[in-house]
């Protein structure tokens, strides 16, 4: 009986693992659509390809190396992993199949990926961003993911980070940062008094189905983190982080309407969206130990912060098609920073510490990367080709070929 229980649970656990990472896989339709709703036109098969193929060189890399990095034969406390290849073997007494543990995983280095493409959208070239992918998810991610999921020097420290604001979110927004300062503005968006020149999107129904689809995803973001779900105690805390997730990103999405209504007189609807994405990204570094209330109260703070971040970085000349850099890197660090508010276990300083360790990292890994591939092939197209559109220099395939941008 005993035997055919821990069978039972190994199954429940390993299913719940697989659908949990099934619903993430399911948030990089949500980032295609987001993005190819928030691009111009003639933008926008370029930005679909550049999603489906680094999900798929994510899934790649993570398997023929990544994975080993991150969790396989590590040392407890180190910096520097095994750096060997494929996953593993199955260790004895686990919870859940190894194999699902890995989809899992793959899901998430897609994520942090998937957040670089919006922000250097509509000018940097697709070999340039597709050769990066391959870094950031085969080593720089995996690195960062040892010190902190993988047992390194920042998780013995005391770093807590549930989900990912961090080592997820905030990572895929500091590689963008680096990105963006070295591609430049796009061609109009910045006068040389200073003035902003508002580009908007082509396809707002787009964005916004891609927000419910993210939102959707957060779920099994969030949820999945969890880890197990056999038991009482476990299933209960994973009703407690969907409660907290889905509250959170409801008060990020009405904050930026708020907001927006106060600053422009009008209901910005990609600023609602990024509200509520900030919201999701924010509440993600601890979704179970706050109350309903104390998300509700995150996700309304990051609404905020959203807004005045994307107004500040146009303000500084940094190019965001999407708000990707203000939704995951400011506001992942907001929720890095308010875990010790209901989590006795963290504290501010180590909090600080793991962000700091975590962006420094990611972001000049990734400049260096960034700045080889730039005087090698370059990263940016011509004038001409910006002014024509990415869809017809990179893939010969305009996604709206009955209109013209």
């Amino acid at each position: 009986m005993e035997t055919t229980v821990t069978e039972l649970r190994f199954a429940l656990d390993t299913f719940y693992f697989l659908i949990s990472g099934v619903l993430v896989m399911w948030m990089a339709a949500g980032f295609a659509m987001l993005e190819a709703g928030l691009v111009r036109s003639k933008n926008t098969t370029e930005i679909l390809t550049k999603n489906i193929v680094l999900y798929a060189i994510a899934c790649t890399m993570f398997l023929l190396v990544g994975y080993n990095i991150m969790y396989v034969d590590n040392s407890a406390g180190g910096w520097l992993p095994s750096f060997g290849s494929l996953i593993g073997s199955p260790s004895e007494g686990a919870d859940h199949s190894l194999e699902s543990d890995f989809f899992f995983q793959v899901v998430f280095v897609a994520t942090a990926m998937s957040i670089v493409s919006g922000a250097v959208a509509e000018r940097m070239k697709l070999w340039a961003f597709l050769i990066f992918s391959v870094f950031l998810t085969g080593f720089i991610y995996p690195m960062e993911g040892y010190w902190t999921w993988g047992g390194g020097f920042l998780s013995e420290a005391g770093f807590s980070d549930f989900a990912g604001s961090g080592i997820v979110h905030m990572a895929g927004a500091a590689a963008a940062l680096a990105a963006v300062i070295l591609l430049g503005a796009r061609r109009g968006k910045y006068g040389k008094d200073g003035s902003v020149h508002p580009i908007p999107g082509s396809n707002m129904p787009l964005a916004t189905l891609g927000t419910f689809i993210l939102w959707m995803g957060w779920f099994g973001f969030n949820g999945g983190s969890q880890l197990l779900l056999s038991d009482a105690e476990n299933a209960t805390a994973v009703g407690q982080i969907f409660l907290n997730t889905n509250a959170a990103a409801a008060t990020g999405a009405i904050a930026a309407l708020l907001v927006s209504k106060f600053k422009w007189g009008k209901a910005d609807l990609t600023m609602i969206l990024n509200g509520a994405l900030a919201g999701l990204v924010a509440i993600t570094a601890d979704p179970l130990s706050p109350s309903p209330l104390a998300s509700a109260f995150i996700g309304l703070v990051a609404g905020v912060i959203v807004v005045y971040s994307i107004v500040g970085l146009d303000k500084l000349k940094i190019d965001d098609p999407v708000g990707a850099i203000s939704v995951h890197g400011v506001c992942g660090l907001f929720g890095l920073l308010i875990v010790p508010m209901s989590n006795d276990g963290a504290s501010v300083m180590t909090q600080l510490y793991g962000a700091a360790v975590i962006f420094g990292f990611v972001f000049i890994a990734s400049w260096v990367v960034w700045s080889i591939i730039k005087v090698t092939m370059g990263i940016r197209v011509t004038a001409e080709q910006e002014d024509a559109g990415m869809d017809m220099h990179d893939c010969g395939v305009e996604a709206y070929p009955e209109f013209k941008n």
